[in-house]
């Protein structure tokens, strides 16, 4: 089993790989709406436009679709179109977005909280609300990126369902599950996605430096691990000087991701 391996030395720093399997969410996308929440997942999606997935679309985080590829944090200086709230909300229900999402909470089955700690009735914290997350979930590919992997982000339940997991949209019918798909959940500590039988949440691979062992005692439930855990793929060198120069030239990765 991939804990018990060892790792070659590598240039590339973990917020690196995290940048790498982010990106992959978008490989072969087409021309959709990327819509990237975190700094790490915006560096992301930079860098699929930037290589294998030349047609995305980018926003300057307003209403605003961008024909340049900007560091983060960087004004465009290509506009190629006006995206206010009513359009975007057009690409969502007809499917042409795919969005990487945060998650305060998520379960087995992808169920996803925003919006708070504790009991409903009286939470411990208040969070950021349900936002459009229901709407993402149901009508586009809806990924996840966690930065701090740990038990208390994934757990057993959720206290709130923001967006939906499979076993929710299940229940709903094929109202809810014609459109319901989420690849992928990214955190520092490796890639999972929900390629099971019943849909929980599988080990699809680790960040190199990161043990089997380190995974599963920072996750509430039991994931699917199968028996050889490949190891998230090397950023090339092209990937790295597109990172490091053009994308993201003052290092904001590792402070979302410390090395």
């Amino acid at each position: 089993m991939s804990g018990g391996r060892t790792t070659e030395a590598t240039t590339a720093t973990r917020a690196e790989y995290c940048v790498v399997a982010c990106a992959e969410a978008w490989r072969g996308a087409g021309e959709i709406l990327a819509s990237p929440m975190g700094t790490v997942p915006m560096i992301g999606a930079r860098l699929a436009r930037l290589t294998f997935s030349p047609d995305l679309l980018l926003t300057d985080g307003e209403a605003l679709l961008i024909g340049d590829t900007p560091a983060v944090g960087a004004p465009p200086r290509v506009v190629e179109g006006w995206l206010p709230y009513r359009q975007h909300l057009a690409l969502v229900s007809t499917g042409r977005r795919h969005v990487m999402m945060g998650a305060s909470q998520i379960d087995r089955y992808g169920n996803q909280n925003i919006s708070c700690i504790g009991d409903w009735a009286q939470p411990r914290r208040q969070l950021l609300g349900v936002r459009g997350a229901p709407v993402n979930t149901l009508n586009n590919p809806t990924s996840y990126w966690v930065p701090k992997h740990s038990a208390r982000v994934f757990v057993e339940r959720v206290d709130m369902v923001s967006g939906v997991g499979y076993d929710r949209a299940a229940e709903a019918g094929p109202s809810a599950t014609r459109y319901h798909r989420v690849p992928e959940v990214v955190s520092d500590l490796g890639v999972f996605d929900f390629d099971t039988p019943d849909r929980s949440m599988r080990l699809r691979s680790l960040h190199p430096g990161v043990t089997v062992e380190q995974v599963t005692a920072a996750t509430g439930f039991a994931l699917t691990v199968p028996t050889d855990v490949p190891y998230t793929r090397e950023p090339t060198a092209e990937e790295l000087r597109l990172i490091r120069e053009e994308i993201d030239p003052k290092g904001l990765r590792d402070r979302e991701v410390p090395a």
